[in-house]
């Protein structure tokens, strides 16, 4: 009988981008692949990754991640000149290029990573297509998120 297999202690999300859902609607999300190179996949294992400035730009009916902060690891990257902030190229279908770069041609649209994650053994990015938010709009998310925070504190007390 063969042991049960454990699932992988860095499984899952590797990075989130909160300011992002703080400061855009977010109207159509998706899924891309990044292209790196081997210190920045040990790096991510590790959880050495930024994506709070980040952004996309779409360019010749490619996309590329910028700004995203990958710390290179110093055991890892001692035979390469490590760049932690180089433009990394996303992966996409023709279709969701085209779904984007005509979203972000409509006016007050704007694309922008969410997430980092694994699937398997690949490194994904989780993009969307985003709307601005003004300031009164992220004052009303804040009051939402505390309601929703304080209905689920009188529930859980009226249940013990």
């Amino acid at each position: 009988m063969s042991k049960p297999k454990k699932p992988a202690a860095n499984s899952g999300t590797i990075a989130l981008n909160k300011k992002a859902k703080h400061d855009y609607f977010i109207e159509q999300r998706f899924e891309a692949g990044i292209a790196l190179t081997g210190w920045e996949v040990k790096s991510l294992r590790e959880g050495k990754v930024q994506l709070v400035d980040s952004y996309i730009m779409l360019k010749n009916d490619e996309a590329f991640l910028l700004g995203a902060h990958i710390t290179p690891l110093k055991t890892a990257s001692t035979h390469v000149i490590a760049d932690p902030i180089r433009t990394r190229k996303l992966l996409l279908h023709a279709r969701e290029l085209d779904k984007l770069i005509g979203g972000v041609q409509a006016k007050g649209f704007a694309c922008v990573p969410l997430a980092l994650y694994w699937k398997g053994h690949l490194v994904k990015c989780e993009i969307a297509l985003v709307r601005g938010k003004k300031d009164f709009d992220k004052r009303q998310s804040l009051k939402e998120r505390d309601w929703d925070r304080e209905k689920q504190r009188v529930v859980r007390e009226n249940n013990r």
